[in-house]
């Protein structure tokens, strides 16, 4: 999945977003407005793991999810 297609859609995968990662709040949803970068970064801060893991959790979630 593209960054246009992230940016696009974000209304509708914000919802998936949060059951995926539990622990991001709306205000996070709001601050990441479909970045992929903001989102890797709010994903590391939030579960405190590496750039690196945070970068392919992102990776895998745009991998498996249908919008």
């Amino acid at each position: 999945m593209n960054r246009d297609i992230i940016e696009g859609n974000w209304k509708q995968l914000k919802g998936k977003l949060k059951e995926q990662w539990g622990k991001l709040t709306d205000d996070d949803l709001d601050v990441i407005e479909g970045k992929r970068e903001v989102l890797a970064g709010k994903i590391q801060e939030r579960y405190g793991v590496t750039k690196d893991e945070a970068e392919k959790h992102v990776k895998d979630w745009e991998k498996n999810i249908k919008v």
